[in-house]
């Protein structure tokens, strides 16, 4: 695309489309940008349009396109194409950083974002003038530029909070901090004394607030990993100007807005987490300056009040806290009583108070609030900090801090039992502190796995817990309902069985509440009950238990589906999933209606797929009522076809990316079900399936493979018949994987299904070319992981033709190749191959070619032979050789780059491990000893003289074990 006025007004009219709420104009549009990204001087175009357009709302369109453009493709990935070329490379690098500081604030944002992800890839090798181009802004005085210096600097530095230690992130560490520290210290101090000249002018006070929030940030993540020395030696400066902002208190800078946080709140906040950072990682650094912060951090907390726009300071504060409490050396800080009190009542009680925010979050923004209390992310609540500090003090003070909550906890109680309907939240708070007090080392899987004697968990739970799930109506007080199924949850290794059991109807019972809260609870709890482990690694409860409860079950989950805002409940389709997981068989008569109501939800959410993880359980439940259906009935797999193969054919025309994977597993277990010949409808289909495009997609190769495997085993007759003219588009599948580094074990997963199912004369004619592009594989770039597969092929090929057409096709493509294959690979790396069968299949090979390949015992190859039998000995009795390479350690990690539907496995799609050599060789060990007995027979003398020249004395007495194993001897 050349940079023309026509292409930036089809460029314009284009991404003017893409906002269209009509999908109609929409998608078409997208497609076209999607077609065109691959052209030179497409990115380019967009930052031209974001700099130079006279509309605002195409400006921002353009630099959201360019940040997800950058996203996608600038990373550059080993065997894929380059997705930018060189040239435009050079001139975003180039452009964007000016580019960017003269953009206003929402654009800035955007091209902040796609700096930090192009420095990810290039920062600090292929762009070495990026810090400098930044630190040269600070001179500017603007502070819009300075600002924008900043934001990029934190999106670009903040990985390295999270990064794991290595030599190379020091080295670029270091290099920051060299070129940054300095500055960032400097301007810290300057915009500092520019607060106290601007301390009555509001607007340069926000900008310069805003500044000081992301040096704030920025000093948390380059202090991250280690103290670097030049923060230690101007510590005084950092710490005393950190303590002074946290006491600052200007009326300018305060909001009216009770949700939102401000600046102020925003910089304390941050200011809270640096220090807790040091009080944590560099505690003794540190100690100066500790007490003024616990005193200035702790007056923070007691004067801030209950608004929303306060939580990330308060719970920041409460962290602060929470670990320095847990840290032996300041525990003096907090052993009087009264200190200990005193946090009890004015910081944990207040922050566990369930406010009028909690109250129309748990009802109006139900998935937050789940989130938040469920899933943990809840991090910056008051609630979870105010948890966290119960848990530290616990560490040096769990007797008296007991003490002090049991009588909270009673007094609550007293309180809500006076009168119900007006004090539920008094027994919110006493259910919550029971909860946090008890529950000092939880997992997700497990729930609690420690507690602490606050109150006997069951006597609480029969007194005040079952009582409320007990009530006449299902929507009466839906918070205290929600507490007492997360009770159930949390504490269900500590309640006995028969109470879990007693829980069972009530949780289902509440599936119909109204509250989203309330039936997601109880479908999430349902679920954690059905995953418990009984004795001898069984399910705690069992089918038989559930019994009574399977169709109410089943009727109250599938409704639940139904109710306002549950549509597509994750959690409520994870608890299908798992029902069907336990209650196996007992589903069956109620599959008809099951697989109904599964596939119309298939075909209402493949129009817009928004959810993966409820996605992801969905397509596990129908692979559940397939197999255990078609288990007890092999003959239903054709239903399943019928009702399914019409939602899959639509969402395969449509192209819906995200669950073509999904789509793919589900056939290939349905056709793994068929026992004869393959159905005609899956043949139509099998061209379609060696399209180029599909196998762009990473997402898509596992299944695919695994798909066109299920063709092979049911149907090489059929192919080789009826669709012969395919062939060479299944190897060019073949030739495509292989040459990747990333899916060539793929590749040799169809390769291998190739040769065991195919009529040998079908590929005849390409065995020859396919061992050529192997050689060639193996010459360019060989690996470990190649070198195991492909020894695999090879042994399994010979299994498959005899030893001699594996000697004979080796030799014709170069004369003595056999015998530098032997020598070269199998010999000093069959060692690394491992797995079962793949052990299995290498060593029947290998027997072959020591047993039935006549140039192994008259030809140069001779030589070759022990040293090959003591590798196949080595391979049975030593261990397996896991070394890889250092440079190849990371080639195996799948990284997708930017958003690209992944390959997600469904668990109960899974396939048995096939074993091709199966029934013929029980015992690979025994299957050698009668196979050189054989061998001996029909040359005497021959085996015996060549083992007890060159087999070492240790491999010689392996082979004697193996030969009395089955009572044969050598002649």
């Amino acid at each position: 695309m050349e940079l023309s006025d026509a292409n930036l007004q089809t460029l314009t009219e284009y991404l003017k489309k893409t906002l269209d709420p009509d999908p109609a104009i929409r998608r078409p549009a997208e497609k076209f940008l999607e077609s065109v990204e691959g052209s030179q001087n497409y990115p380019l175009l967009l930052l031209t349009l974001l700099e130079k357009s006279q509309e605002n709302v195409i400006k921002v369109c353009a630099s959201v396109t360019f940040k997800n453009y950058i996203k996608r493709n600038w990373r550059i990935v080993e065997d894929e194409p380059n997705k930018i070329c060189e040239s435009d490379r050079i001139a975003i690098k180039a452009n964007i950083v000016p580019l960017m500081l003269s953009s206003p604030e929402q654009i800035q944002k955007q091209l902040s974002d796609a700096i930090s992800i192009i420095g990810r890839e290039d920062f600090p090798q292929k762009w070495p003038d990026l810090l400098t181009e930044m630190v040269n802004r600070f001179q500017s005085g603007d502070f819009h530029v300075i600002n924008g210096v900043l934001r990029t600097a934190h999106s670009l530095f903040k990985r390295y909070r999270h990064e794991f230690k290595s030599n190379e992130l020091w080295t670029e560490i270091k290099l920051v901090l060299d070129a940054f520290a300095l500055p960032l210290t400097n301007l810290f101090k300057a915009t500092i004394e520019l607060c106290s000249t601007h301390a009555n002018d509001a607007s340069a006070l926000k900008v310069l607030f805003s500044s000081l929030i992301l040096i704030a940030k920025l000093f948390y993540s380059l202090n991250f990993q280690d103290l670097p020395e030049f923060f230690e030696d101007n510590m005084e400066t950092w710490m005393t100007n950190f303590h002074s902002l946290l006491t600052l208190d200007n009326k300018l800078l305060q909001t009216d807005d009770e949700e939102e946080a401000g600046l102020l709140e925003l910089l304390k906040s941050q200011i809270c987490d640096n220090a807790a950072l040091y009080a944590q990682k560099y505690d003794e650094e540190f100690q100066p300056y500790l007490p003024r912060f616990v005193t200035a951090i702790w007056n923070l907390l007691v004067t801030t009040g209950q608004e929303v726009k306060y939580d990330l300071l308060v719970s920041n504060a409460i962290q602060f806290l929470a670990s320095v409490c847990e840290r032996p050396h300041y525990k003096h800080l907090f052993e009087d009583q009264n200190t200990l009190t005193s946090i009890c009542e004015k910081v944990i009680v207040p922050n566990m108070e369930f406010r009028a925010a909690d109250e129309e979050a748990f009802e109006d923004n139900s998935e937050e609030y789940i989130r938040r209390d469920l899933e943990g992310s809840d991090i910056d609540t008051r609630r979870r900090a105010a948890c966290d500090l119960v848990r530290g003090l616990c560490k040096f003070f769990e007797g008296p801090v007991t003490g002090i909550f049991s009588g909270y906890v009673n007094s609550m109680l007293q309180e809500y039992a006076k009168n119900p309907s007006v004090n539920w939240k008094h027994k919110d708070a006493a259910i919550y502190l029971v909860t946090s007090l008890a529950s000092k080392a939880q997992t997700q899987k497990h729930g609690i796995t420690q507690a602490n004697e606050l109150v006997n968990l069951t006597e609480f739970f029969v007194n005040h817990i079952q009582p409320d799930l007990k009530s006449a109506s299902v929507n009466e007080f839906p918070v205290l309902k929600a507490d007492g199924i997360k009770y159930i949850m949390i504490f269900r290794n500590q309640v006995p069985k028969e109470q879990l059991l007693i829980s069972i109807p009530l949780l289902i019972n509440h599936l119909q509440a109204e509250s989203i809260v309330v039936h997601t609870y109880a479908a999430h709890a349902l679920e954690r009950l059905f995953t418990m482990r009984g004795t001898n690694n069984t399910t705690l409860i069992t089918a038989a238990e559930m019994a009574p409860f399977v169709e109410v079950l089943l009727t109250n989950l599938f409704k639940a589906l139904t109710l306002p805002g549950s549509s597509e409940n994750e959690y409520i389709m994870k608890a299908i999933m798992r029902s069907f997981s336990l209650l196996q068989e007992s589903i069956i008569p109620y599959i008809p209606s099951v697989i109904t109501q599964l596939t119309q939800k298939l075909l209402a959410v493949s129009k817009n797929p928004s959810k993966p993880h409820f996605n992801h359980y969905m397509f596990e439940s129908i692979c559940l009522s397939i197999r255990i259906t078609c288990k007890a009935n092999p003959d239903a797999v054709g239903s399943f076809e019928e009702a399914l193969f019409m939602v899959f054919t639509e969402i395969l025309q449509n192209d819906v990316q995200e669950f073509i994977p999904y789509v793919f597993q589900v056939m290939s277990l349905l056709l793994e079900m068929h026992k004869n010949e393959i159905p005609s409808s899956y043949m139509a289909l099998f061209p379609h399936l060696l399209q180029p495009v599909l196998w762009e997609r990473t997402g898509n190769i596992p299944p695919l493979v695994r798909l066109l495997q299920a063709y092979l085993e049911r149907g090489a007759n059929t192919i080789a018949s009826a669709a012969a003219d395919k062939i060479p588009g299944l190897l060019g599948v073949f030739q495509k994987l292989i040459a990747s580094k990333a899916n060539d074990h793929q590749g040799f997963y169809l390769l291998n299904s190739i040769i065991e199912h195919m009529p040998p004369e079908s590929v005849d004619q390409y065995r020859k070319q396919i061992f050529i592009l192997l050689f060639q594989r193996l010459q360019n770039s060989k690996t470990t992981k190649f070198i195991k597969s492909f020894l695999v092929f090879i042994n399994l090929y010979c299994i498959k033709y005899g030893a001699l057409a594996l000697q004979e096709i080796f030799d014709s493509i170069q004369p003595k190749m056999f015998g530098m294959v032997l020598e070269k690979i199998i010999i000093p790396e069959i060692q690394k191959v491992s797995g079962q069968v793949e052990k299995k299949i290498c060593a029947v090979g290998i027997t072959k070619i020591l047993t039935e390949c006549p140039p192994m015992m008259d030809t140069e190859y001779t030589k070759l032979w022990t040293p090959l039998l003591q590798a196949l000995i080595g391979l049975f009795e030593l261990p397996e050789d896991d070394t890889i390479p250092d440079e190849e350690h990371f080639i195996d990690i799948e990284d997708t780059p930017g958003y690209q539907t992944a390959f997600s496995q469904l668990a109960f799609a899974g396939k048995k491990e096939h074993d091709p050599v199966g029934q013929m060789v029980n015992n690979p060990r025994i299957h050698l000893a009668q196979s050189l007995h054989k061998l001996s027979t029909a040359c005497p003398g021959r085996v015996p003289s060549m083992l007890s020249t060159s087999l070492n004395a240790e491999a010689l007495q392996y082979l004697q074990g193996y030969l009395q194993a089955a009572s044969v001897t050598l002649l």
